[in-house]
């Protein structure tokens, strides 16, 4: 589990520019789990992911994984963390070599090395005959896959990412995410999903977090988000499309599939009727 307690952070403290990011920000993160962190620009949701990880160390308060101060060493190993377009990141000379090079660096034996670069490939989706293409010939969606793939073979209990989908096509965005949230979720990874996509919440996330300007707004199921427009609107999301939908109809009821929405409609125009 993940215990976030009181956590504060302010940049440049002392110092003209100094900015508070985060304020009095507490939530837990059970096993097993997908929390979504959702936000406009600058509501302090990449600050907050860097400090779970440990890559910035905290003004006040505390956080805890699996018992663990944020700041002992060890939870490198517990966490891995995807940042906005990761295959801006890679470098080796192919696929197998980029994966391998975290597993490398934990010092493992070539055969848990070459079995991790496997399951790792088949988790995101790629065939086994890229492993000795290089990354560079890939598509756009593919060098993403490869990307989370390195942070996959590392075995991380907690996985975080940080708009996973950016600037890639509704197709590849859509095949990514099954996979993210098909074969990587069962394997019993806790996932937390930074996203202001409110479909992607919506579809995948068992909470939501809210945050604006480095306050939360909101933390809960999706379903009672959506039916919280004011705190939609101080945030600056927007309902997913499905809930629009329902809204432009009059209609002031929350669905998170199509499946819903359709029954809803039918009730609605059978009472009608």
């Amino acid at each position: 589990m993940i215990a976030v307690k009181d956590v504060s952070y302010t940049y440049m403290t002392g110092t003209p520019f100094e900015k508070t990011a985060l304020k009095n920000i507490s939530f837990d993160v059970a096993e097993g789990e997908v929390l979504a962190i959702a936000g406009h620009t600058g509501s302090g949701k990449s600050t907050l992911i860097q400090i779970i990880a440990g890559l910035i160390k905290l003004t006040s308060g505390t956080i805890e994984l699996d018992d663990l101060d944020v700041a002992d060493k060890k939870i490198r190993r517990l966490v891995g963390i995807v940042f906005q377009y990761p295959e801006h990141q890679l470098f080796e000379e192919t696929v197998e070599s980029d994966i391998a090079f975290g597993p490398k660096n934990f010092g493992l034996s070539d055969e848990e090395i070459s079995a991790r670069v496997e399951e790792a490939m088949r988790q995101v989706g790629l065939s086994a005959e890229l492993k000795k293409v290089s990354p560079f010939e890939l598509s756009g969606g593919q060098r993403r896959r490869v990307a989370i793939a390195g942070i996959l073979a590392l075995k991380p209990k907690y996985l975080i990412l940080d708009e996973p989908t950016a600037g890639l096509d509704p197709l590849a965005k859509e095949n990514l995410l099954k996979e993210i949230f098909g074969a990587v979720k069962k394997s019993g990874v806790t996932i937390i999903l930074v996203s202001h996509n409110m479909e992607d919440i919506a579809r995948f996330a068992n909470r939501v977090v809210v945050l604006a300007q480095g306050e939360i707004l909101f933390i809960g199921k999706p379903r009672e988000l959506f039916a919280r427009k004011e705190i939609l609107s101080r945030a600056g999301l927007e309902p997913p499309p499905i809930t629009q939908l329902l809204h432009s109809l009059k209609i002031d009821e929350q669905a998170l599939t199509l499946d819903e929405a359709e029954k809803i409609i039918l009730s609605k125009e059978r009472n009608l009727s």
